[in-house]
């Protein structure tokens, strides 16, 4: 019984761990001197996003270039805006479903290599402080790594409900679409049809006038 008792503790963290990948990632971005590059994730409605971003010059010196970012909801919303910046980061809680996209650029006065930008992205249970919720709620340990499990499991639940739905709608989308191009092929073969039968009919006068038939 002791053995599988450390096994069951041990398998707690893996589990998290896997289940943590789906909503942290670290995105390395390459600036180039002009040019604006964007990154952008779907993330449905209610959903926190925490986002940490420095700037990294490929000569590695100690004054890197400043950079200008935007960030945008999917209906066209700023949702941050900042420059001449080098390390910061932003925070905000989606209030529609859809893509949120995130725009980098380097300032127009700089003139240089291009720079990389190391943006650490993490939504829902992971942007969430679990140092805070242990201090207080006192819990440590092989709790609080079910603590985490028990959120990643209600975050992965309401992602599956959010997916079911889109594909709810884009089944209606589908079926809508299916509708009306029958619809135009039936109306499409009528008309084909009483095209055909208007040149027969004069065809026939034609032939009837000129005493053909």
């Amino acid at each position: 019984m002791g053995k599988k008792k450390g096994i069951s503790i041990g398998f707690v963290p893996l589990v998290f761990f896997f289940l943590f990948l789906s909503t942290s990632q670290a995105i390395w971005l390459t600036l180039p001197a002009s040019g604006t590059k964007c990154v952008s994730e779907e993330i449905q409605s209610n959903v926190v996003v925490l986002t940490n971003y420095a700037v990294v010059p490929a000569d590695h010196s100690t004054h890197p270039p400043s950079i200008s970012l935007k960030v945008t909801s999917p209906y066209g919303n700023d949702l941050h805006q900042r420059e001449n910046s080098t390390i910061g980061k932003f925070a905000f809680t989606t209030q529609e479903s859809g893509n949120y996209l995130a725009c980098f650029w380097v300032d127009p006065n700089y003139v240089g290599a291009d720079i990389s930008v190391n943006l650490d992205w993490k939504i829902g249970i992971a942007a969430k402080d679990w140092d805070s919720v242990a201090r207080k709620e006192k819990i440590e340990g092989v709790e609080l790594e079910l603590r985490k499990l028990e959120g990643a499991v209600e975050a992965i639940h309401e992602n599956l409900i959010y997916l079911k739905g889109r594909e709810a709608e884009m089944r209606s989308v589908s079926e809508i679409t299916n509708t009306r191009v029958a619809l135009f092929s039936i109306l499409s073969l009528g008309i084909c049809i009483a095209v055909s039968a208007l040149q027969v009919w004069h065809l026939k006068r034609y032939f009837q006038k000129k005493k053909l038939i």
